[in-house]
């Protein structure tokens, strides 16, 4: 997200407990943890993923792909992560054949996803990419095409579908409690007074609110419907031009659903926002915050409280991860999940571009 940097330096990072449910398929403490290299050391790798990884039952950081070769020295003494395991963007087709190696995790700026997890499906080690999947359709079905053609697994890093709370949302998509949904609400978003001038900023390289934190929203209104829209009108704004000149500062988006199910999403970093709520027929629900790396909770109408609670969801969704490669059971959030999404995102972008114009899905 564009204000990541801030984000992570006010985010704890905490000792991890207990694992849910798919932890007790796979128990033996002796046997091999799956080796995860990680592609870009940029702060999310570097303030979350790395340490996460320190922290899982069923993964190990082997190995790294980095640009930077002054990077290299911190993350071995680190890591203990030993010559051989190191790479570069020239070299990481030798993950090929590198043992220690069991996964490629894919951490660059999103306009580079596709490139980097065709590579690395092309080694013949599991594929995990962080969100947003990719830029375009496109790009995500060549990632997809490229796992299937060389057997391996492809996860996207949607860490909330791993989130307890968030599963109880998403299981009453299906099961209703509240009887049928009538509207979500899905609004994300950070008051960042001064953007750092990075890539989130480059159109070209996957930059924009509605990719780095709008997806959130997005990805939250189908699971918290359990349905695919089948319309949506967009909306862009800016009230920094002279700074969001090639990527969008706030976005507001209409998704309606086979159902008749409305949802309304937000998403932006000039203003603080974070909460997912549906009213049904019968009460209501929400989470608040929603997406957060820690602290998600929320209530219903008749007054039950969602405040299951996980130290490190980002250790729990890698620990899901590898829990699947070695016991060959459902991903929760395959590629497809992640393409589902880039779909309707460039599908808000036409919108958006031709004055909230409703596009048919």
């Amino acid at each position: 997200m564009l204000d990541r940097r801030k984000f992570i330096r006010n985010t704890s990072i905490v000792v991890a407990g207990s694992l849910l449910p798919l932890s007790t398929l796979y128990t033996n403490s002796n046997q091999k943890k799956i080796g995860v290299c990680l592609v870009g050391l940029g702060n999310y790798s570097t303030a979350v993923l790395a340490p996460a990884l320190k922290l899982t039952k069923h993964c190990k950081l082997t190995g790294i792909v980095t640009g930077s070769p002054w990077k290299i020295p911190i993350w071995q003494e680190r890591y203990q992560i030993p010559d051989k395991n190191v790479y570069n963007y020239q070299t990481m087709n030798r993950i090929a054949n590198n043992p220690d190696i069991d996964v490629v995790y894919i951490v660059v700026p999103t306009g580079l996803h596709a490139k980097y997890a065709i590579e690395a499906a092309n080694t013949g080690k599991h594929v995990w990419c962080e969100k947003p999947m990719a830029k375009t359709v496109a790009e995500c079905q060549s990632i997809i095409t490229a796992c299937k053609k060389n057997k391996v697994q492809l996860t996207i890093g949607y860490r909330m579908q791993h989130e307890p709370n968030t599963r109880t949302v998403i299981a009453w998509g299906t099961s209703k409690p509240f009887g049928k949904i009538k509207t979500v609400k899905a609004e994300i978003g950070y008051n960042v007074s001064n953007p750092e001038r990075s890539w989130r900023l480059n159109s070209e390289l996957g930059g924009g609110t509605m990719y780095d934190l709008g997806v959130y929203a997005l990805n939250a209104a189908r699971y918290t419907t359990a349905e695919e829209p089948i319309s949506v009108s967009a909306q862009q704004m800016t009230t920094r031009p002279e700074i969001f000149s090639e990527t969008d500062e706030t976005t507001h988006f209409t998704l309606e659903f086979p159902s008749g199910a409305m949802a309304y999403g937000k998403t932006s970093v000039g203003k603080s926002m974070h909460r997912l709520y549906a009213d049904c027929e019968k009460g209501w629900y929400t989470l608040q915050p929603f997406s957060m790396y820690s602290g998600v909770q929320g209530k219903t109408s008749d007054g039950k409280l969602l405040n299951q609670y996980i130290e490190n969801q980002q250790a729990k969704q890698m620990d899901d991860d590898a829990l699947s490669i070695l016991n060959n059971t459902p991903i929760i959030v395959p590629g497809e999940e992640g393409m589902k999404d880039i779909r309707i995102v460039e599908a808000i972008y036409k919108s958006a571009k031709t004055d909230g114009s409703l596009i048919k899905l």
